[in-house]
């Protein structure tokens, strides 16, 4: 079973259970990183990118892949990281003791799955996202079929009731993110998840924010922010009154999290408010986005 582990904001002293995530080693099973239980958390205040990623050994087949930091979003609008022990933090150490042991002739290999583990080639976040805007028509039909039920053995059909039928709601599949590593694979990952949501015509915003990317679909406008400083309040109202003036719903995603006063805003607002991890993950961090979110949405 995943590790959870409860973790306390520094910021709002609030506490939420934290499952630290799986990821698919070369050999078929799963890594985790070693979380310290006796360490606490810390605020993120500047990212990174050299910093967003650990080296984790697989304790199966002894291969080092790299894999994101685990970090959490609170709804106060920090972003947190985990503390790590030495051990998961320290890949060079086990790097060297394997070394050690099989005579130095693995270097090559373990090179080789690290850059394999690493995530998709540059290419692959282009074509994800290209997917995400011209494939729309997959699996209607089969949604349609799903609802229509089975038939039934009435000739003259079930009585009219003029209530819904008692079924419940098709449940979603599980969502699959891409690794999120530059500014492109965010927009990636975001344009997957709105496609997720059931936006399928997702394309560019015809009206471009002054920071950040914007994207559209039918009756939504969503933001994407991949800077390394916090949405501000000013971020959270242009994005807003944006989609007032298209008279559309909005949603926004950001990699570092929010400010206090933009969480209040977006509060006051019914603005969804995610933040993005490096797995490519949106992280629901108010109750408008948790709404959005949840499975029978």
């Amino acid at each position: 079973m995943p590790e959870s582990v409860p973790v306390r904001c520094p910021a709002c002293r609030r506490e939420r259970l934290y499952t630290v995530p799986r990821y698919p080693c070369a050999c078929g099973a799963p890594v985790a990183a070693r979380l310290d239980p006796r360490a606490a958390p810390k605020a993120v205040a500047h990212r990174t990118w050299e910093e967003e990623w650990i080296t984790v050994r697989c304790r199966s087949c002894g291969r080092h892949g790299q894999w994101p930091r685990p970090e959490i979003g609170c709804a106060c609008g920090a972003v947190l990281r985990l503390p790590l022990t030495d051990r998961a933090a320290d890949g060079a150490a086990d790097r060297a003791a394997d070394g050690a042991a099989d005579g130095g002739g693995g270097g090559a290999g373990e090179a080789g799955t690290a850059a394999g583990l690493a995530g998709p080639p540059p290419g692959a976040a282009e074509t994800a996202s290209e997917t995400a805007t011209e494939t729309e028509a997959g699996g209607t039909g089969t949604e349609a079929g799903e609802r229509a039920g089975p038939p039934t053995d009435d000739p003259e059909g079930p009585a009219d009731t003029g209530q819904p039928p008692d079924t419940p709601p098709p449940s979603r599949a599980p969502f699959r993110p891409i690794a999120v590593r530059t500014a492109r694979d965010a927009v990636t990952a975001t344009a997957l998840y709105l496609r997720w949501l059931g936006h399928q015509d997702i394309r560019r915003a015809d009206q471009r924010p002054t920071s950040g990317i914007g994207l559209a679909a039918r009756g939504l406008l969503a933001h994407v922010d991949p800077s390394v400083h916090p949405a501000s309040l000013r971020d959270v109202e242009c994005l807003w009154l944006t989609a007032m003036t298209a008279s559309a719903d909005c949603v926004y995603f950001s990699l570092a999290g929010y400010t206090a006063d933009a969480r209040a805003r977006a509060d006051s607002l019914a603005v969804p408010l995610f933040v993005l991890d490096l797995t490519g993950t949106p992280r629901p961090v108010n109750a408008a986005a948790e709404r959005l979110d949840a499975p029978g949405a």
